[in-house]
């Protein structure tokens, strides 16, 4: 008969004594199943949290659970009500062994009629809890898969055309904040490959894939926020204005870019212009400016205007991330 171990959690969020407890399932099972659950002690949905297991461990079977009890003790109606639901929820599974490091473990196992499998259940080999981490997950990040610890952080990036302030806010923000930021790639790239000014059609792809890598790399040291000089839809916008039209991976990656930060700031052309050699006139700046407004309302990317000098930038900027949630149904004024 195949042994089919059963675990589950809210993973809010998934740290490495999860990570201990499916590992040591996987060594002694046939299948594992994971059950998360929805909760709300935190804001990050469940297909998010599933979404981590799924992506660590590709041949486990994760179910997604809502309307599932919040209550948790041990009188016998809590005890017989999370009982209940497991039961329903694995449906005609044949589950041999419940996976917890919780006392739990043995009301669940027996109403599986399984057999009861703690593992580290006086956090030994990882002392840390959900609850430690989610009060400091920078503190905490050695006990964070990576790909867990960028969805925790709250990425914010700025728009705008050429002379605008992107580059200074964005390190300024990450100097005051303590924090990382992500510069702008295509800068860097114009710069070393530029003929006469000019970039081939290709050259795009390379620059939003780039950037992206930079991004990745600073989310995963970041601490609470990081800050990000342009994107993909930036460079699409480029592209436009050198060719006429966009390569098809950047096209991709501009309409994914949509969902890629939490907040989207306009640097608006108030500012004194910065009249270098590489860049068009500040007639060029007015009109650059113009289209990508347009391109963000045509995306309907809600966006939040920066105006005045640093300091008032700065400001607004801190006013917005002082009152937003992560994953909330925000409007930033």
């Amino acid at each position: 008969m195949s042994k089919i171990g059963l675990t589950l959690g809210k993973y809010a969020p998934f740290h490495l004594g999860h990570k201990l407890v499916i590992d040591t399932a996987l060594s002694e099972m046939d299948k594992v199943i994971v059950l998360v659950y929805e909760d709300d002690i935190t804001p990050i949905p469940v297909p998010v949290r599933a979404n981590w297991i799924r992506a660590l461990y590709p041949s486990v079977e994760v179910i997604e659970c809502y309307n599932c009890l919040q209550v948790v003790g041990y009188t016998l109606e809590i005890m017989q009500a999370h009982e209940k639901y497991i039961l329903n929820t694995v449906g005609n599974r044949r589950i041999t062994h419940f996976y917890s490091s919780e006392d739990y473990g043995v009301h669940v196992s027996k109403a599986l009629n399984a057999t009861d499998r703690r593992v580290d259940q006086s956090r030994a080999t990882f002392r840390i809890s959900a609850t430690e981490i989610r009060s400091d997950p920078y503190k905490h990040r050695a006990f964070i898969p990576s790909n867990v610890y960028r969805d925790l952080i709250i990425k914010v990036v700025f728009l705008g055309a050429m002379s605008t302030g992107k580059s200074t806010i964005t390190e300024a923000l990450a100097k005051r904040h303590n924090t990382t930021f992500a510069s702008e790639y295509g800068r860097d790239y114009w710069d070393e490959h530029q003929i006469n000014r000019r970039l081939s059609f290709q050259a795009f792809n390379e620059i939003a894939v780039g950037h992206i890598k930079r991004e990745e790399a600073a989310f995963l040291s970041a601490n609470q926020y990081c800050f990000i000089d342009t994107n993909a839809i930036t460079t699409y916008m480029f592209a436009l204005d050198y060719h006429g039209t966009a390569p098809k991976l950047l096209t991709h990656l501009a309409i994914e870019n949509a969902s890629r930060y939490d907040l989207f700031f306009l640097c608006e052309d108030d500012i004194p212009y910065d009249d270098t050699w590489d860049r068009s006139g500040d007639q060029k700046r007015h009109i650059f400016h113009k289209r990508i407004v347009a391109d963000l309302e045509i995306r309907r990317i809600p966006y939040i205007s920066l105006k005045g000098d640093l300091e008032t930038r700065m400001n607004r900027v801190d006013g917005v991330l002082s009152k937003f949630q992560p994953y909330s149904n925000f409007y930033g004024g």
